[in-house]
């Protein structure tokens, strides 16, 4: 059927919104790419909406690079995504393969206490006197330990997990296939639709996570990226990343220089969604529709 021209309007007009949507949500990368690739003077003096780089200049990727606390800051997150990540997915799915199971006893019981904590937690002090009194402070497992499960995320998984069909855990039961061997070789495969979203969701909460790094690392050459990032930009320490600057033109440089901190804080895990998208629809839309 020729769609009416109720229909034709319609769809016009929610063409030209989403392109409005998109333009306002990109427009601030935009805009902090373009800053970042300014002149440093140049840009000082720009009004108005920025299209373009004003006089293409590098000095400020070349000054970020040639502080070592950035490259350090990129070494401790790689190390903290690639471990945090793994422990949750470890954590996360033993946790819902035991939830997932039909047989459980005192399961209703447990997910009540489970779900509760995505309400009410300790808070702050208690957690810090917690990770103090066992012996994680100023240490890397002060970051990644106590977020271990997120709650959120282990019930999507164990949604998915009960999806698995019960005919194959039974005939791998009938061969003599344990508790783990049916986790990791027929339950996980299964479902890596969920899985590549969960790496994409706790990958990207260790990458912008600054705030537990703030509260509990002491030794600077620990310092995720965020944290280093966080110096620059409310600290506003760029001063070591401009050796040779006139004062003058220190405070234009050091704006150019906060922007492309910026883009390559953030531009390696915008590098990483295209290769996990095809999987994050599917994967979040586990459970959502019931048969």
């Amino acid at each position: 059927m020729k769609p009416t021209a109720g229909e034709k309007t319609f769809g016009l007009f929610n063409t030209v919104l989403m392109i409005g949507l998109c333009l306002v949500t990109l427009y601030p990368f935009i805009y902090v790419l373009f800053a970042s690739l300014s002149n440093a003077s140049s840009f000082l003096q720009h009004r108005g909406l920025l299209l373009g780089p004003v006089g293409f200049d590098l000095e400020a990727y070349k000054a970020v690079f040639k502080n070592p606390m950035i490259m350090k800051g990129y070494q401790n997150t790689l190390f903290y995504v690639a471990l945090g990540t793994t422990i949750n997915l470890f954590m996360t799915a033993i946790g819902a393969y035991v939830l997932s199971r039909p047989r459980l006893y005192f399961k209703n019981i447990m997910m009540f206490f489970i779900v509760i904590t995505m309400v009410f937690h300790g808070g702050l002090i208690p957690t810090y006197l917690l990770v103090n009194d066992l012996g994680m402070m100023n240490t890397v497992w002060a970051l990644l330990i106590p977020g271990a499960i997120n709650t959120f995320n282990m019930i999507i998984m164990r949604t998915s997990f009960q999806s698995v069909p019960v005919s194959l855990e039974e005939s791998a039961r009938m061969d003599g296939a344990s508790e783990w061997t049916i986790l990791f070789r027929i339950v996980l495969p299964l479902s890596m639709p969920v899985i590549a979203v969960m790496i994409l969701w706790y990958a990207v909460g260790h990458w912008n996570s600054y705030f537990s790094a703030l509260v509990y690392l002491r030794n600077r050459e620990m310092y995720p990226l965020q944290l280093v990032l966080r110096e620059i930009l409310i600290a506003n320490s760029t001063d070591s990343m401009m050796t040779g600057v006139a004062s003058d033109d220190k405070f234009a440089i050091g704006e150019t220089i906060k922007y492309a901190t910026i883009i390559v804080s953030t531009l390696p895990i915008i590098c990483l969604y295209p290769f996990l998208q095809k999987y994050f629809v599917k994967g979040v839309m586990i459970g959502a529709i019931k048969e």
